[in-house]
């Protein structure tokens, strides 16, 4: 029955494949600064709280972006395809401006406005994505966010590989946004299962948060992303200071290790986007969250062990940890109201990149304060109540209408 739905669309492995492309290239910007940022701390003489606010600004900006375009509608009345590849020109342009910036000062609103425009690239390449795939929708949106945790992950790469100075590694990454957006201008279409054209209508942010059972959904991503981006953003500093306490030399393993993790997550997706299609979304992602939070929980135990040990937890958490992440946005596009689908995921990722704020913040407090076996442990309430969520939401009737029943 798969198969035949499927048919009339052949091509839609070939678009996946093209837009998983232009996201592992325009995902670059994200976490630019982050990995340069041990360059920059002595550069520019950044405390831990300056540290965190190059992260938290790209987070904030999100949000600012994600906020305006949920007003407007904008993911629901302008093509997909040209708010994404112009959002990429733009995080291009003030990305690469971060290597003009003499000190944080100039640096922290031009990574607000990389934020910003990096919301018109996440969420309507995952509507553009939903577009080619009626079945098999949670595969395709879980490849579509391996890709974006592989760009993320990209910058720590470049940086780890030593040699480059620090503006090089920002400017690669605007290079590749630049790309992907040609990628997107020369080879993506919109699939043959258009979403309803949606009008201008603002009320439409609270209509998704009443849906109970996109409440529920959206609750589970938020559960999510209260772990998700401060683990990325910290497990660098963590893995390298690790090392360091059990006597060995750091140098670049930090980056290298932090790019392993997140990268790794790409697995997770895909096994994610399976999973979610054949055994139902609400069990897979209560399991991701399970697996991810033991893993919050257990990794400062190893603070100071054997960095292969560390590195193996790390990489069952950076699986574990993004598995679930498309399955939530899978679930809004089933529940929600079809003519608003584009604006309600960019409610569900505003409220969810809000969230991240407070524990990108609140990490390298708990690490000063108490140390880094403490640190991660303040990130596991997060998964906890998102699995409980999942749960509720497997037994309300709406679960019908998620993975072709399978909840």
């Amino acid at each position: 029955m798969i198969g035949r739905l499927d048919r009339p669309n052949p091509a839609r492995w070939s678009a996946l494949a093209s837009l998983a492309l232009a996201m592992v290239l325009s995902m670059t910007t994200w976490f630019s600064a982050s990995a340069v940022l041990p360059s920059l701390r002595t550069i520019w003489s950044l405390d831990s709280g300056l540290s965190a606010l190059l992260t938290i600004s790209v987070q904030l900006g999100f949000v600012a972006g994600a906020l305006v375009s949920a007003m407007t509608n904008v993911s629901d009345r302008v093509p997909a395809r040209l708010v994404f590849i112009a959002s990429c020109l733009g995080a291009a342009v003030v990305n690469g401006l971060v290597v003009l910036a003499g000190g944080v000062e100039a640096a922290l609103p031009l990574r607000f406005l990389t934020g910003a425009f990096v919301a018109g690239i996440y969420p309507p390449a995952l509507k553009i994505m939903a577009t080619h795939f009626r079945t098999g929708r949670g595969l395709a949106l879980g490849t579509m966010v391996g890709a974006l945790t592989v760009g993320s992950a990209l910058p720590h790469l470049v940086n780890g590989a030593g040699g480059l100075p620090w503006q090089a590694v920002v400017l690669a990454s605007s290079a590749m946004t630049i790309v992907g957006a040609l990628v997107v201008a020369v080879l993506v279409r919109d699939g043959p299962y258009p979403f309803p054209r949606g009008a201008f209508e603002p009320r439409f942010i609270l209509r998704a948060l009443r849906d109970p059972a996109v409440r529920l959904a959206n609750i589970g991503y938020f559960g999510h992303m209260w772990e998700l981006y401060a683990m990325w953003a910290w497990f660098a500093f963590f893995f390298g200071d690790s090392v360091r306490a059990s006597g060995g030399d750091a140098g670049n393993t930090g980056s290298l290790a932090a790019f392993v993790v997140i990268a790794s997550g790409a697995v997770g997706c895909v096994a994610g986007g399976i999973l979610g299609d054949r055994w139902g979304r609400t069990r897979t992602t209560a399991l991701a969250l399970a697996v991810s939070g033991s893993c919050a929980a257990l990794i400062g135990l190893t603070f100071g062990g054997p960095p292969v040990l560390v590195l193996l937890i790390g990489i069952i958490w950076g699986i574990a940890v993004v598995a679930d992440s498309a399955q939530f946005s899978t679930m809004v596009t089933e529940l929600a109201d079809q003519a608003y689908v584009g604006t309600a995921l960019t409610v569900q990722l505003a409220i969810g990149f809000s969230l991240t704020v407070v524990t990108i913040w609140l990490i390298p407090v708990v690490r000063d304060q108490a140390g880094w076996p403490w640190a991660f442990l303040v990130l596991t309430p997060g998964p906890v109540l998102g699995a409980y969520a999942m749960l509720r939401l497997r037994r309300r009737p709406e679960a019908a209408r998620i993975a072709g029943g399978r909840g």
